[in-house]
């Protein structure tokens, strides 16, 4: 008989099971079989999930257990951050410096379709920080102005991106394409409109909604990369440097919404309120496990000093489409 799971739940950290003690990865997948009912009624709930003290080493351990948790993988889209690939459907959770935090977001939320789970683990715990914070965001969207919330849900956000291999991601890697041919099909397939410079070099936009409904629960959440690529999300004096150098339009990410009125500083304040207010975190530990559902729940990563290794692998792939969105998916009107 299998015995029920017990939830730890307290104030600032995410919902937390502690495995029995058990011999090996293959012992870890099968407790998580026997569990899968019981965690995915509680990561539907939580939003995420945190499993501590499983036997998780290595690469090939995590990619063991994630089948069990993740069968179906999803391809990584439209890449916007240095990866390493470890093989099997397993990356690093981000290749960014250590001092860096990078803010809350929903993996993927500007594609058209993308992971509806998402599994991160603990190879190596840091000296201090680097806490993957979650962010439930149905507590987002209801800590949210509902002037801004309204302006959202009627007429979407849009994602203007230039590449870069310097300040940001080449075209090639981000498309994984070998020529302009490529991006070009890719883009009109999935409602991009791209324009190239005389440099040679590719801009990029798309409109997309920012509030979706869950395709399971049905629950309505603050679903996009509005503040995260915002200007204002930048050091102010990293900010100055691009905009003098580069020009509003020339920065690697801006983003907008689709009503055509310019945010405010204060605007983007009010969502990274939000996000703050809304988020929870646990320091890792080795062999630890998070998994989250990526459509409740924005990630995140806190700086840190010493050797980090966290693994991510996606799946349980989602279209946009079934999640009732407010807005339909397209290409943006213009670049200027």
């Amino acid at each position: 008989m299998t015995t029920a799971l017990h939830w730890r739940t307290e104030p600032g950290a995410p919902a937390t099971v502690r495995a029995p003690e058990l011999a090996d990865a293959a012992a870890a997948r099968d407790w998580l079989a026997a569990h899968q009912e019981e965690l995915r009624a509680g990561l539907h709930k939580f939003g995420a999930v945190y499993l501590s003290g499983l036997p998780v080493h290595s690469v090939e351990d995590f990619a063991l257990v994630r089948d069990e948790l993740i069968p179906t993988a999803t391809p990584y889209r439209e890449k916007a951050t240095p990866r390493s690939a470890y093989g099997s459907g397993v990356f690093s959770s981000t290749d960014l410096p250590a001092a860096q935090a990078i803010r809350p977001h929903n993996e993927n939320s500007y594609t058209l379709t993308f992971p509806g789970l998402l599994l991160f683990g603990c190879l190596t715990a840091p000296e201090e920080g680097g806490a993957t914070p979650v962010a439930d965001c149905r507590e987002v969207l209801r800590l949210l102005p509902p002037e801004l919330v309204e302006r959202m849900r009627a007429y979407g956000w849009v994602l203007t991106r230039t590449y870069s291999d310097t300040l940001s991601v080449g075209w090639q890697a981000a498309f994984a394409a070998e020529s302009a041919l490529d991006v070009e099909r890719y883009c009109a397939e999935n409602l991009i409109s791209c324009q190239w410079g005389e440099d040679g070099h590719l801009r990029t936009g798309q409109v997309r909604p920012g509030i979706i409904r869950h395709p399971h629960t049905g629950d309505e959440v603050w679903f996009n990369h509005l503040a995260f690529w915002s200007q204002f999300s930048l050091d102010e004096d990293i900010r100055e440097v691009l905009l003098e150098e580069l020009g509003p339009d020339g920065l690697p990410f801006s983003t907008a919404l689709g009503d055509g009125i310019a945010l405010t500083a204060e605007d983007l304040a009010a969502v990274n309120d939000a996000y703050d207010r809304a988020t929870v975190r646990r320091a890792w530990q080795p062999g630890d496990l998070m998994l989250v559902d990526n459509v409740l729940t924005a990630h995140a990563r806190d700086p840190y000093r010493g050797d980090r290794r966290i693994l991510v692998a996606m799946g349980d792939p989602v279209a946009v489409t079934d999640c009732a969105p407010s807005v339909a998916p397209a290409p943006a009107v213009s670049h200027g």
